[in-house]
This record gives C-alpha cells, structure tokens and sequence, in this order.
C-alpha cells in the first residue's frame, strides 16, 4: 500500500500545484460573502495573505462537526487529532501538539489545562462555532511565540457585533449510533435600538464507543466491539450582550461548561474486570454499565468551567486610527480527575488576559495593527498524582504586524516580544524568558488565475510548567507518574526557550472551474524541546527527562476542488487533497506520534436543496513512531453525507443531514494518540440531524 500511496500521491501534488488556490477554500463553503478572517485584524481575507490558513465555515464545518476541536479538524491537510478516547481530540498542526499549538475562543486563550496534559480536553465547543480558523506560519507571532506550531480559533457569537434586524436563532438536535450520542443545541439573537443579545445552550450525552474488535489486541481482557469508560456528559450555556453604534460596540458574555468524560481502562495505568456483555455495557447509563466494578477502578475527568469575556471594537477613533479592539477574559477553571468516589487529583487553571489591538491607517503605504497582550495564570494540582507544583505565570506580549502593496505584490513584516515568568511556590527564584518572533513574507498576485507566497519566519518558545519544574523537589523513589503517558516526567529548571526557522512556500490557482492550492513548508529547530528516555525505572515505570535538540520538520500539503460539469439537473465537483509531514530530532531519531501519510478524495453532488458527498481517506503506514513508540498500520477510511434544505417561510429554514462515518467499519489506530494500543478510533457510525434556522 506505502507504494500505491507514493505513486497516487505524486500526480495528485503535482496536480493540485498547477491547479492550485486562493487558499484553503472550497465550493462546499459559503462563498456568497467571502470569510473575512477575525484571527488577523486587518480586514483580510483568505485570498490576501502568503500565510498558510485553514478555514472551516458554512456547510463544509457543519459537514466535518464532531464534539471535538481536534476531530472537527482531522481531515484537513496538515492537521489531525490527538485523542485520548473519544472525549478528548486535542488539535495536531503539522505534527505540533499540546504546547505548540495555541487554541483560542474568540481571540484569547481557551484557558483550560489542554496544554498540561494528553487526558485533558480543551474547553472549547465547535458545534457553536461560526467558524474555525487555523494560522500557521508568520501571522501567529500575534498570539505569542508559543504558537510555535499554529493557532486555532474558534469564533462565535458570544458577544453580537451587530444588531439583527429581526429575531434569529437555531435549534438542531443529532443522534449518533456509534456511541448512542444525543446533542441538542439552542441559539437565539435579537436586539432594539443599540442594545443586542445572544443566548445559546449545549446538551450531550453518549455511551461507550463501538468499535471493530478488541480495544487492546495484546490483553487478553480487553473489551471486544467497543472502549469501557468512554461514556460522556457535556452542557454548556452562554448569555451575551453588547451596546452598538454604527460599527463600534462593547459587549460582555458569561459561558458555564461542565463536562463529565471517562478515560479508557488502561490509561491511568488500572486494569478493570470487564462485562462480557458488550450490548449491556454500551446501551446501559453510566452506573449500571460500570456495576459490579471496584470504585477506584473507574477513572473519570468532572471539568467545570466558567468564563468572562468584555470585548470592544471602536471605529475610526481619529484619522490615523481605523480600530482600535479589546478582549478581556476570565477564567475559573477546574476539573477532578476521579478514581471510583474518590478524589485523584484536582487541576486547577484561574486566568485573566487582556488583550489590545490598535489598527492604523496606511503611513507610507504601511497598513497594520500594533498591540499590547497581558495574561496572568494561577496553575496548581493536589492529590496523589500530582506531578507540577502551583505556579504563577505571568506573560507579557508587544507585537506589530505591518503590511505594503506595490503592484501586484503585498508584503508582510512582523515582530513580538514576549517576556515569561513562572514562579513555582517550590521555589524562590522564578524562572524569566525573554523571547523574540520576526516574520516577514510576499504575495504576488496578478490579474491571472495564479498567486504565490513565501513566508518567512524565526519564532522563540520558552518552557511551560511541565517542561520545567515536573517532580520538581522529588526524589528518586518519590517520583510521581504522569499517567496520561505512563510514565514519570522530569523537568529541568536549565531549559532554554526553544527557536524555530520557518519558511512557506504556497502556489495558489483560481479559475471558473478550478481551485486549489499547494503548500510546502521547512521548520528548523533549535533546542527543541523533547522528552528523553533515561532508561531508569521506577516501580517498573520508565523514567523520561525533558531535554534538547536541534530537530526538523518538512512537509507537503495540498487540496484541489475541480468542477467537473453539469448532469442529472446539478453540478459534479471533485476535490483531492492529502499531506506529508516528516519530523526528526538531530541524534534522538523520529520525532514520536507524528502523523502518517495521507491522501484523500471527494465527491460532492448538488442539486438545488439537496448537497450530497462521499468521501475516502487512504493513510499509510505510520512505520517511524519514534524511540520506544508502537508503529501503526495504514487504514482507509470511507464517509459519505446528505443534506436537504427546506425553506419554511422568510428567513425560516430547516435543514435535514444524514452522516455515515467510517462505512467500512476500519480499525483506525491514531499514530498522533498515546492511547493506539488500547482506544482504536471509532467504528462505523450513523448521525442523523434536524436543524430549524429562523
């Protein structure tokens, strides 16, 4: 399969690089008014920038909608999912995870404790997503140089922007059988005179996930058709409200989520005695399901979230100044990580962050944003797997993105300098980094179908809370596991903030009937920061020490949309996409969890009302897993859909979509997961939907 792979993928690149586009976009999307990105505040659109973007929007997000960041994203080139059972899909960028990757709600930080740990969701829920934009390359120096590997954010509703001319809202319930998963979701904005209000709310519940075959083919006790505790409980709801003149606002909204999730056997290092009735254990509710098991046995994760957020856009404020935005978050965040009745661990994770931007108008042609982001961070965990000690971190940002137009060129220049301070209570120094992120890339675009962009850039990390201070003050024989990996982490107080090298090189082609584009991008580390197997044990569990070295990552993506003709009374369109990401660390070998090669296609038929899809995803064997790391074979993956639109009245519409995922029922063993050995993903599935649009 690695060859057909090969040979299919190469006519395919080369395909899409002379048929290439402007940027991530499709006929699938919404293109009736082009997406203007809110993660880049200077008015630009996808087609406007030489940075790699990502947009989901319209139908194409509600087509790929999973309860899950991470999963939402999984098939679009260059991204995947980091799960840790079906509850947990944090987002991969180019085989960056955790650190690296900044999610963002609207703006700022989601602000939750994603980052800390694999077992941990983020906080964040795209099925009340408008869109979701994902940066790679120069443009996420705006959010700070930890973005070494991309930004995600997630944009919604929350606090209006504009008063509705009249009363809207949603309400859609799904149902998915692969885990007998029910959401329901409600959404209304309206308004008078200068006041506007949005009010949505969020039910899930599923069971345990259906799978083909055994969860754990090496344990003889493992489940077999489905993963045990990996039932799900998630709500959420959110009042917003804003006062609006002309285009200016300034609006507030408070979210509360509380989500409750199990974590496969196996992962926290227990073995459970398991139901061999797999029909019982899957359509039973959590208590009965789990009957007849020792308490301490069952790990589960009970999150509670509350958030604040302010947010104001003031309009031509004086000739020089076209904007100037605020966003102000708080966040109490908490989550128990429970074993049976008891208590394990409690995460704790209080933050505010402000956040300014001042948009000015062109000096010298020069047109850009200057700003100010400040966040403050209490982070602390108690109990018995407790591994980080409570630490303050406090982070400091200026940065200034300008951009120039000559002809047929735009240019692009940005700098930021963050300064970090963590101050753990097990100390008394605290630990200072200094980082500085520049940027600079050029778009040529003409009157012709083609555009092309290279984007350069040099980005600085400092060290998080794990990579510093994990265990820190134990001794050997005290050590405390980190579960999530199986294993004890060691931090180093003596890290340095890592460096990345970065250059992008997209070829874009738009036409009636064409439009795709092609990317290939080199990151070069330096001091890349890693964890080391010191081949000493504790209690037979390895002891891993975070460590560096230099390291690179290489790789292609690319995705074409053909329209193919007219026929049966609608219109055909193929789009073939796929990826190739290589990650190698200077003397420690391949970089572990990256994921495999991929290529994929689909169909898409519409027809007034009626859209329908089918698409395959063939991946290859993930065979360079990293030192000490399980490989994972190849998989092909089948999905199709159906969507029908009615409308009702004026502005009333219902929409009726049927998904079928994995038809073929392939076991897909995620190579970006810790748990691929015991949580393949899930089986084949059905989602049915209903959603009222007024």
């Amino acid at each position: 399969m690695n060859f057909l792979f090969k040979q299919a993928a190469l006519p395919a690149a080369l395909l899409s690089a002379v048929s290439a586009t402007a940027q991530n976009t499709s006929p699938e999307q919404d293109t009736a008014i082009e997406h203007m990105l809110v993660t880049v505040p200077m008015h630009r659109t996808e087609a406007e920038t030489a940075m790699p973007v990502t947009v989901l929007s319209g139908d194409e997000l509600r087509n790929s909608m999973a309860n899950t960041i991470g999963e939402t994203l999984a098939l679009k080139p260059g991204l995947a999912n980091a799960s840790f059972g079906p509850s947990v899909g944090q987002p991969v960028i180019r085989g960056q995870q955790g650190a690296r990757v900044t999610v963002l709600q609207n703006s700022t930080s989601s602000a939750d404790a994603s980052n800390i740990s694999a077992d941990h969701s983020v906080s964040v829920e795209p099925i009340l997503a408008e869109s979701i934009e994902v940066l790679r390359g120069p443009s996420t120096l705006l959010y700070g140089g930890g973005a070494i590997g991309g930004v995600v954010n997630v944009v919604d509703q929350r606090v209006p922007v504009a008063v509705p001319e009249q009363l809207t809202g949603d309400i859609e319930v799904r149902h998915g059988s692969v885990n007998d998963e029910t959401t329901a979701v409600f959404a209304l904005n309206g308004g008078s005179g200068p006041l506007a209000f949005h009010i949505d709310a969020l039910q899930r519940e599923s069971n345990n996930v259906e799978i083909p075959g055994k969860a754990a083919p090496e344990d003889e006790d493992s489940t077999d058709g489905f993963i045990d505790n990996s039932d799900a409980e998630t709500s959420s709801y959110t009042l917003g409200a804003s006062y609006i003149v002309d285009k200016s606002f300034i609006g507030f909204s408070v979210n509360r989520l509380e989500n409750e999730y199990g974590v496969p056997p196996g992962a926290h290092g227990h073995h459970e005695d398991h139901d061999d009735d797999h029909d019982e254990a899957h359509d039973d509710d959590h208590d009965e399901a789990h009957e007849g098991e020792e308490e301490e046995e069952v790990v589960r994760l009970d999150i509670e979230q509350t958030r604040y957020d302010i947010r104001a856009d003031i309009h031509e404020i004086t000739p020089a100044i076209e904007n100037l935005r605020w966003f102000f978050t708080y966040t109490d965040y908490e989550h128990v990580e429970l074993e049976g009745a008891e208590v394990g661990t409690e995460w704790r994770n209080t933050s505010w962050e402000n956040r300014f931007e001042l948009i000015h108008a062109p000096i010298a042609q020069w047109h850009g944003v200057i700003g100010v982001q400040i966040k403050e961070s209490e982070i602390s965990a108690e109990g018995e797997e407790s591994f980080i000690p409570e630490t303050d971190v406090s982070n400091y940002g200026l940065f200034i993105v300008e951009d120039y137009h000559r002809g047929d060129w735009t240019y692009e220049l940005g700098a930021r300098v963050d300064r970090d301070e963590l101050s753990p209570d097990s100390a008394t120094d605290k630990e200072t980094f200094t980082s500085l992120s520049l940027s600079a890339s050029a778009l040529w675009q003409s009157e012709s179908p083609w555009s092309v962009g290279i984007a350069l850039s040099q980005s600085e990390r400092a060290p998080v809370i794990e990579e510093l201070f994990s265990n820190d003050g134990n001794s050997f024989g005290d050590y405390v596991e980190h579960v999530a990996t199986s294993s004890i982490e060691l931090g180093d107080t003596d890290l340095d903030s890592e460096q990345s090298n970065n250059i992008d090189l997209t070829v874009n082609y738009k036409t009636d009937w064409v439009d795709g584009f092609v990317t290939v991008f080199f990151n070069d580390f330096s001091d890349y920061i890693y964890l080391q197997n010191t081949r000493l044990e504790q209690d037979e569990t390895e002891i891993l020490q975070y460590s560096q070295q230099d390291a690179e990552f290489y790789g292609i993506e690319f995705e074409s949309t053909f329209i193919l003709g007219e026929a049966m009374g609608g219109e055909f369109a193929l789009t073939v996409f796929g990826d190739y990401i290589e990650g190698e660390l200077d003397t420690a070998g391949d970089v572990p969890r990256m994921p495999p090669q991929r290529l994929g296609s689909k169909l898409a038929f519409t027809q007034g009302s009626l859209s329908t899809y089918v698409s395959v995803v063939e991946a290859d064997d993930q065979d360079k897993p990293g030192f000490d790391e399980e490989a994972t074979d190849g998989y092909t993956r089948w999905d199709a859909g159906i969507n029908y639109r009615v409308a009702i009245a004026d502005s009333q519409e219902a929409l009726a979509f049927l998904r079928l995922k994995n038809i073929s029922d392939e076991e897909i063993r995620n190579s970006s997961s810790f748990l691929r050995e015991i949580a393949p993903e899930a089986g084949r599935s059905i989602e049915a939907g209903l959603r009222y649009s007024f």
